[in-house]
Parts: C-alpha cells; sequence; structure tokens
C-alpha cells in the first residue's frame, strides 16, 4: 500500500513540476497599484469613503538590492519609465490640472528624466508600452520640473502613493533609495 500511495504521490509531483514550466515566473519587480485618496476601494466596500476616487497608478516596484541607482543605474538626463518592467501608467478618473495644463479624465504613461537636483516629470498620452524604448516626446501632454529632496532613511523598494494637501489639491509622491519627489494636481487651475 505505502508504495502504491508513494507512486501516485510522485506522479502528482512531477504532473504539478511540468504544469509550473507552463506558468509565467514571478517578477523581480512586482507590480502594484495606488490609489488617491489612499485604500479607496476598501473605503468604498465599508461604505466610509468620504471623496470620490481621484486618480490610481499601475507601477511596478524594483528594488534598490545594493545598487547606486541615481546617475548610474539610472542615468541623469534619460528618459525613466518610473518604475520597471512596463511603463507605469496613471489614470485620472476626473479632468485635474498639472502644471496649469488641463489633463482630459484617462491613462497616461508617466516619465521622469532625473538629474541630481530636479526631475522632470512627463505624462504621455501614449500607453500599453514597455519601459521608455518606445518613448515618444510627440504624445507629451504635460512636462513640468520637480524638485529632488533627499531621503534620511532610504527606500529599499520604489513606492509612489498619493496625499491630499488640501480640498482639490493633491501630491503623487515617489520614493526610492534616498530619493522623493512629489508631483503637484489639482482639481482647478492655480
Amino acid at each position: 500500500m505505502k508504495t502504491i500511495l508513494l507512486s501516485v504521490f510522485s506522479l502528482l509531483m512531477m504532473v504539478t513540476a511540468k504544469t509550473q514550466d507552463k506558468w509565467p515566473p514571478v517578477d523581480k519587480s512586482p507590480m502594484d497599484l495606488s490609489y488617491c485618496p489612499p485604500n479607496f476601494p476598501v473605503l468604498k466596500l465599508q461604505q466610509k469613503a468620504t471623496e470620490p476616487l481621484m486618480a490610481r497608478v499601475i507601477y511596478s516596484r524594483p528594488a534598490v538590492l545594493g545598487r547606486k541607482i541615481f546617475g548610474e543605474l539610472l542615468e541623469y538626463g534619460k528618459v525613466w519609465r518610473v518604475g520597471a518592467n512596463e511603463a507605469t501608467e496613471v489614470e485620472f478618473f476626473k479632468e485635474v490640472y498639472i502644471n496649469n495644463t488641463k489633463i482630459k479624465k484617462g491613462r497616461y504613461t508617466l516619465y521622469a528624466i532625473p538629474s541630481k537636483d530636479k526631475w522632470t516629470i512627463i505624462l504621455n498620452k501614449e500607453t500599453d508600452t514597455w519601459g521608455a524604448f518606445g518613448y515618444k516626446p510627440a504624445f507629451d501632454v504635460v512636462r513640468m520640473d520637480v524638485a529632488v529632496e533627499t531621503l534620511s532613511t532610504p527606500a529599499e523598494v520604489l513606492s509612489i502613493y498619493f496625499d491630499m494637501k488640501d480640498a482639490g489639491k493633491y501630491m503623487m509622491n515617489i520614493v526610492w533609495d534616498t530619493v522623493a519627489v512629489a508631483i503637484p494636481f489639482s482639481t482647478m487651475k492655480q
């Protein structure tokens, strides 16, 4: 009986191992999603949402892993997809203003050109791209420079999250390694 059970178990393990070869591997930089306002789906489900859904960002979260990120892995002055793998996408659920430019409700790709003291933030209307290899400036909707802040405690994994500053005024925050930037947007022209 033990021999039969061992044989069946071995056969199941071989079938399982063979099946797993067909599954895609786990990304080294897992995909994540952040909402504005934070935790919107949970708040909506609990009927505690006090504000409408403004935006969400979908991005992959690379880790530092002992590397020098800014100025080396990510060269200064070059377009970056603000994450890893597929280009980061921001979706606005209402019309917003970024740098006094009206941004229509919809999905956009988020790029940045990092430098030591500032980043040029780019919102581009071409979506569903991988990396920044296919970046086309002709599709830019808005560009703006934001100041770089130095973090006292490094962030091992890239994080993007939203804050509300005042009624109708928001910040999309990006932190990674020793760097933080904040991208302001609002529901009205400033």
